[in-house]
């Protein structure tokens, strides 16, 4: 059980962070009306307002490399906490941003998932 939860953790940030830094709009897919962002302390909530603020941000591109994924089953029938840590690489930046990101994964009937709850700081210092 331990193991799939893990291999579910990592394949769902890999392919966050793919479409993040390839196809940001595609990342509506993965919330619904109920979604919650928070994203360097602002809370955003559904699908359409998340959607606005991640296509917002102030770069069109970047890379993210993940250093840490940890997951874990939530109280929430199937669902799971996954908790990543890493750094973020912007163009024309020589500097890495390190940053700190949580998802709740809810499981649907299709057989995957969506993004509940998702928590966003870079890390300073």
């Amino acid at each position: 059980m331990e193991e799939q939860i893990d291999l579910v953790g990592k394949a769902f940030v890999d392919h966050y962070y793919h479409l993040f830094d390839n196809d940001r709009p595609a990342l509506s897919s993965l919330y619904q009306p109920s979604s919650m962002l928070t994203f360097e302390g602002q809370k955003i909530q559904g699908v359409e307002d998340i959607t606005a603020k991640l296509n917002q941000l102030p770069f069109d591109q970047c890379r993210h490399v993940v250093s840490t994924i940890d997951s874990q089953p939530s109280s929430f029938t199937g669902g799971i906490v996954v908790f990543v840590s890493g750094s973020l690489q912007l163009p024309g930046e020589e500097h890495h941003l390190r940053f700190s990101q949580m998802f709740h994964l809810i499981p649907v009937p299709q057989g995957n998932f969506f993004v509940q709850n998702d928590m966003f700081r870079l890390n300073y210092g």
